[in-house]
Formats: C-alpha cells, structure tokens, sequence
C-alpha cells in the first residue's frame, strides 16, 4: 500500500486484526526485516510495516534527518486514524519513536525500542570509526545521518510519558551506559539486554524477536490498565 505524507510517498504492509502496532526498521533496511515475526504477532494486533522514506519502495531522497522520519509517521498515524498504535522501533527506527513519543506522546499507547542512541557519542569506539571511514569514501547520506544525529536530550525523554520498553544486544554497537540512560531518563520504562547478541542478531531471528517484542508489549499493557485504574479511582499519574 501507498500512503502520501508530505511530499514523500510511503509504503507500507499491513496485517492482522486487533490493536495497531507499527514495526520500524533500521538504516538500510526495509520492512522485511520482521517477516519472521509478523504473522505471530498478526494473531493479536493489527501491523503496520511502513517503509523509511528512501529506503524500500517508499520515495527517494536526497538526504536524510530523523526529525522528518518522525514526521512521516506521525502523518501515517493521522492519516490512518490509528487510535493511540504501540509501535516498536530498531536502531533507526527506534530513534523515530523516541522523536513521536516525546512530542506526540498523545499519539502512541507505549514504545518498543530496540538499539537505539540519543547522538553519535552513544556509539561505541570502533563501530563510530568505522562509520566515519566508509562516510569518507562513500559521503553516503545514510552513513552521514549516523554521524551527524540524533541529538537528543535527558529533558526530551523527561517529557514522554507513554511507557517505553528499552532493549538493547550485550554486544550491541550502542554502548550499554548509554542504553541504561535512555531508560533511566523515562518516567515509565523497563530495560532488557538480549544477552549474547549483537545490534541485530536477535531481531532477525523471529525466534529470538518475538519473545523480547512480547515481553515489550505485555511492559506496555500492564502499564496502561495501572494507569487507567489510578485515573478510575482518582489518584496522581505514576511517575
């Protein structure tokens, strides 16, 4: 399917019935990357598996920033008339969520991030370097969008107040510290390392995905029904 957002075109998959849930690859990658997982996880939600701008079959462009990747879906959201979607995001895509979450948080019914950083220092040494060089022969936009942004802030994800479920590989190239920051600067948040697996190893695998998006999901759904029975019963939102 082709959606209009601006002035881009995006394309999406969808499947399954229930609740909406947008699946968010990384850099270079397209919407395959959950073919694995989507007909398991099709069986409880409906999923939305949009292609990045310039990346797949949604349009081309010239350069890329997160800020409009975000913009994207926030417009698919609308558009859609999704009523209040989880969405689960890796690396790229899970920077993409952290964006909607701390400006649209009334959007979002909780996040699901996997890999992600708020800037380029969260990456560890040797990965950052060899960004760097193969920017250097290639001057690829992809790799210049890794080396240039995020930049975001501890007061950005102050402000988001859906609950966020933070997950990350041992041998992720995103250093563990500043995995462990994300999560502590969220008001409602949990953390997960995958232990043994790298960047993207385990969400590859809808063998090794799925159990850590459920764990997610399941971190997101009792966070909601707390929530709902302290607004029911009149008591002051969780911090």
């Amino acid at each position: 399917m082709i959606l209009a957002v601006g002035a881009v075109e995006l394309f999406y998959e969808k499947q399954g019935k229930g609740r909406p849930l947008i699946l968010l690859h990384g850099n270079g990658e397209d919407h395959h990357i959950f073919d694995e997982s989507v007909d398991a996880l099709a069986k409880e939600w409906t999923v939305y598996r949009p292609d990045s701008r310039g990346h797949g079959q949604s349009s081309p462009v010239r350069e890329f920033h997160y800020q409009d990747m975000a913009e994207d879906i926030i417009s698919m959201i609308e558009e859609l008339q999704l009523v209040r979607p989880c969405l689960y995001g890796f690396s790229d895509g899970g920077i993409t969520g952290l964006l909607i979450a701390a400006q649209r948080p009334d959007l979002l019914s909780g996040l699901i991030i996997s890999g992600a950083n708020l800037n380029p220092k969260g990456l560890k040494r040797f990965p950052l370097w060899m960004y760097r060089a193969a920017w250097f022969f290639s001057r690829s936009p992809k790799l210049r969008l890794m080396l240039t942004e995020p930049n975001l802030s501890q007061e950005d994800l102050a402000r988001i107040s859906v609950p966020v479920w933070v997950t990350a590989g041992q041998r992720d190239v995103i250093r563990k510290e500043h995995t462990k920051r994300i999560a502590e600067a969220i008001p409602v948040s949990g953390l997960r390392i995958a232990q043994g697996e790298s960047h993207s190893s385990y969400v590859l695998r809808g063998s090794t995905f799925l159990p850590i998006i459920q764990e997610g999901l399941c971190f997101v759904r009792q966070r909601e029904t707390l929530r709902w029975q302290k607004s029911a019963h009149g008591d002051p939102e969780e911090k």
